[in-house]
């Protein structure tokens, strides 16, 4: 059958000399792996350019439940990212948070309000003029909702160390060793006041949040079944 539905470009991957294949979250069908054709010309009607990382399209599609590569109808950008093509800063980050949510999504069932979400982050990131250098440390925070695990942040106390296994601030020393030291737990207890409209308002060192960075990768790691280290991240280090 049919459907029209929108997606979220998380990556693509060469399947032979014809086709590509590409991974979407989408609107209504959660993850999918789509076929798509690499030749070229103004009459495709999925033309392979559309699918750059977190490009939003709209989509006319095949779906049926018992394949696992599904095919593209037409498809067309339904939001133009150019200031994300043309920024090195913008463009290091979309590599970073397609890579980070081809492992964070795996298995995501379909959520509108969780597409909702990678929607609104990307229009934020692609029309905002301010720093983007935390950018980063916000999306994962907020996805962690969506997740289940998001963290408890609202509770910290001077010399608190937070528990990464219970996502809490204790004042004690767990009896495993998930857990930050008081240094990071105090740089960790910061984001909760962090958003996308105040972002560029909190100042970080290169090397704490490389740190928080790291630390907030581990939690995700502690969380998810199958997490391995992310390519992108030393290119992110190195201009954030």
């Amino acid at each position: 059958m049919l459907y029209k539905t929108r997606g979220l470009v998380l990556n693509t991957i060469n399947y032979n000399d014809k086709y590509l294949l590409a991974q979407l979250f989408t609107e209504s069908f959660g993850r999918v792996t789509y076929m798509v054709s690499k030749a070229r010309g103004k009459s495709s009607k999925v033309p392979k350019s559309l699918f750059s990382p977190l490009a939003i399209l709209d989509m006319e599609v095949e779906h049926q439940s018992n394949r696992d590569i599904q095919r593209i109808r037409e498809a067309r950008s339904d939001f133009y990212l150019y200031e994300i093509a043309g920024d090195m800063g913008k463009t290091s980050m979309t590599f970073f948070l397609s890579e980070f949510l081809s492992r964070v999504l795996k298995d995501a069932d379909t959520s509108q309000l969780l597409f909702d979400f990678l929607e609104q982050s990307v229009q934020i990131l692609e029309m905002t003029d301010k720093s983007i250098a935390n950018f980063h440390l916000v999306f994962m925070l907020k996805l962690s909702h969506f997740m289940g695990f998001y963290p408890n942040l609202e509770e910290y106390r001077e010399n608190n160390l937070f528990d990464m296994i219970n996502g809490e601030f204790v004042h004690y020393q767990p009896l495993h060793n998930h857990y930050l030291n008081r240094y990071d737990s105090k740089a960790l207890s910061m984001l909760a006041r962090i958003t996308y409209e105040n972002m560029h308002h909190f100042v970080f060192s290169r090397q704490d949040r490389v740190n928080i960075i790291n630390r907030i990768l581990e939690y995700y790691r502690l969380h998810l079944y199958d997490f391995p280290a992310l390519k992108s991240l030393d290119v992110l280090h190195e201009l954030f």
